[in-house]
């Protein structure tokens, strides 16, 4: 308990807001091709994905590490755009509201999914999921003047 509790207090500081964005989805993305989709690092302390949502503006392909909380046996999972608690929004979340149907890589399998942005009281609930879940969360909303965007995205149909 006491690593997660110091990764915990780590990752709520603005040094990491600076750094993680630059390294971690890099070395997230590199690790997952080269062990073909079996092996995620950031997912050793939170379960996280492999997304693939298209470009609002491009229409290409984009591929997103991210941590996520998986519901429902892993059926569906919350995803949150903290932007490790930057300012703007990140480009995924905005991929997702243009285009909700996508993909994740889930323990190594493509899994065919469609997003759906919550809000209102479905959103509050998930969110104090969220925050039970990990709460840095709470430093990264407190840092920014933006509501932090949850989806909640779900398996599809091939």
């Amino acid at each position: 308990m006491i690593g997660v509790r110091l990764v915990q207090k780590v990752s709520s500081t603005r040094g990491f807001a600076k750094l993680a964005p630059h390294v971690v989805p890099a070395l997230d993305r590199a690790v997952h091709r080269l062990t073909r989709g079996k092996v995620l690092l950031s997912a050793q302390l939170l379960p996280g994905v492999i997304l693939t949502s298209t470009g609002a503006r491009s229409g290409l392909p984009r591929r997103t590490p991210l941590a996520c909380m998986p519901e429902d046996d892993g059926r569906c999972w919350i995803l949150v755009g903290s932007n490790f608690g930057r300012p703007g929004h990140p480009a995924w979340t905005h991929n997702l509201l243009a285009h909700p149907e996508a993909e994740v890589s889930w323990k190594g399998r493509d899994v065919p999914v469609t997003a759906r942005l919550l809000e209102g009281d479905e959103r509050a609930a998930a969110w104090r999921a969220v925050l039970e879940f990990w709460p840095p969360y709470a430093s990264y909303q407190a840092r920014v003047e933006r509501e932090i965007r949850l989806f909640r995205i779900v398996r599809r149909a091939r």
